[in-house]
């Protein structure tokens, strides 16, 4: 175990320098460069002023050479310098990434639970009304864009019913925590039915499969009760395929709730790293990029982990 756990670590790093690499280069070939804007709002820059910015960022260097002194600067724990937010990025990372991790694992919990429950309740009784109803359900979460469901959200929960803020972390002079979690019922609801759909179809699918195995047909020969056989020999088992489906979205989620965070004005990873491409600053953008990469790798690891745990016929070395 210790073995496989210190080979996939020595594999990420390899990803990672890799994926720093392409990152690093495909923001480099984008057409300007942070010094652009600064230049475009003083017209009076001379070309020598220009050309002396231009050295002191390092910009007049070859790309290579560019990558290769972020890297070693990386590697001893400096990330640079966010031009728009005038702080070091690791400083601005930080509130981004704990708004991120409460939106996140809380819209991801009520999902897996939901799509869980949904998904073993449509598998007992496939074809029936029950199961036409949740695959209805996981169509049409599966369907509707993220966008317009937020927006409904904040026009029916927010504006007829005044039940809930529509946007913002939390209110001023406030901050506690029940304020805070009023601010995030909403964009975790919508985060949570967005991905809930994909779910229920994946546990719907892999249960149905397990059920018609042999051993769960034995086990209820043996006279195991109804849900002994579902939850303890048929639903285990039919984890291990949604395990990796949920695994691979979790890093997906971790910076792609773009459209949530921008409708709810949640200042997350996904938003942070939009706005910071938009706005040329390329240390922010690469520094939360690489983040969002670490936490996929990490999931694969423990996927990889909880294939051992739910299957004891799966070798981890």
């Amino acid at each position: 175990m210790t073995r496989f756990i210190l080979r996939r670590l020595m594999q990420a790093l390899i990803v990672l320098l890799v994926m720093s690499f392409v990152i690093y280069g495909l923001i480099g070939l984008m057409p300007g460069d942070p010094l652009d804007i600064m230049i475009a709002s003083n017209p009076g820059a001379t070309p020598e002023v220009v050309a002396h910015l231009r050295a002191i960022y390092g910009l007049d260097q070859p790309l290579m050479l560019r990558y290769w002194h972020w890297l070693i600067s990386a590697l001893m724990g400096d990330f640079g310098f966010s031009r728009i937010h005038s702080q070091p990025t690791l400083e601005v990372l930080g509130p981004a990434l704990l708004q991120t991790c409460k939106l996140l694992l809380a819209s991801f919990v009520v999902s897996v639970v939901l799509s869980f429950v949904l998904g073993i309740v449509a598998a007992l009784r496939p074809g029936g009304i029950v199961d036409s109803f949740i695959s209805l359900f996981a169509f049409a979460g599966i369907s509707v864009p993220v966008f317009w469901l937020a927006l409904m959200m904040i026009l029916v929960f927010a504006v007829n019913l005044h039940w809930f803020p529509a946007s913002g972390m939390a209110n001023i002079g406030d901050g506690g925590f029940m304020d805070q979690a009023r601010h995030l019922i909403m964009p975790v609801t919508t985060l949570a039915l967005a991905n809930t759909g994909g779910f229920i179809r994946y546990v719907r699918a892999s249960m149905i499969e397990t059920l018609r195995m042999d051993h769960v047909r034995t086990a209820r020969a043996k006279g195991a009760g109804e849900g002994r056989v579902v939850l303890i020999h048929a639903f285990r088992n039919a984890l291990i395929p949604v395990v990796t489906v949920i695994a691979l979205n979790f890093g997906t989620l971790f910076s792609g709730a773009l459209l949530t965070e921008t409708m709810f004005a949640q200042p997350g990873m996904g938003k942070m790293i939009y706005d910071s491409i938009l706005g040329n600053d390329f240390n922010l953008a690469l520094t939360g990029l690489l983040f969002a990469t670490v936490v996929t790798l990490l999931s694969n690891l423990l996927a990889d982990l909880a294939y051992g745990w739910l299957d004891p016929r799966i070798a981890v070395r």
